[in-house]
């Protein structure tokens, strides 16, 4: 028996070998009393997200902190204008809840850009509180939200 015939011999066996595994195995069933979330403490959302302007003052204290930190930049944010809600919930319900909001910062260099913003149920550090994404167009440094924080829009 040469070599490449012992190697189709194996290949048909363990596919026949496979094959037999597979259709002597029990079939499913469905869940039993018990087994029914049983035991799962994942997040249970409800769709509790802060308004728009509970977020500035997270957003005041990352920009500053982003800019100084990672672009020795000495940019800051000093007002905020024409805050409001764009979308609350624009997927299938049983996504993370998320409130989108758009507004106008103005810069501690005069310039006043648009601000995208999400506020996200459970979106905090490890889960806990709420999470803020942001992004300010023309700041994008890296890239992040792109084009011009499109990405940080529903």
């Amino acid at each position: 028996m040469t070599m490449r015939a012992l190697s189709r011999y194996l290949q048909q066996f363990g596919f026949m070998m496979a094959l037999g595994v597979l259709a002597s195995s029990p079939a499913a069933h469905a869940a039993n009393p018990l087994e029914l979330n049983f035991g799962l403490f994942g997040p249970r959302y409800d769709g509790r997200v802060a308004p728009c302007e509970k977020a500035l003052g997270t957003i005041t204290n990352q920009f500053e902190d982003k800019e100084s930190t990672y672009w020795n930049s000495p940019l800051k944010i000093t007002a905020y204008g024409n805050i409001h809600e764009i979308a609350f919930r624009p997927w299938q319900s049983d996504n993370m809840p998320r409130r989108y909001c758009t507004g106008s910062v103005q810069l501690s260099d005069g310039a006043v850009r648009t601000l995208n913003y999400s506020i996200i149920e459970d979106g905090g550090f490890a889960g806990f509180n709420q999470g803020v994404e942001w992004c300010v167009v023309g700041l994008d440094r890296n890239w992040a939200f792109n084009p011009a924080c499109k990405a940080a829009r529903p």
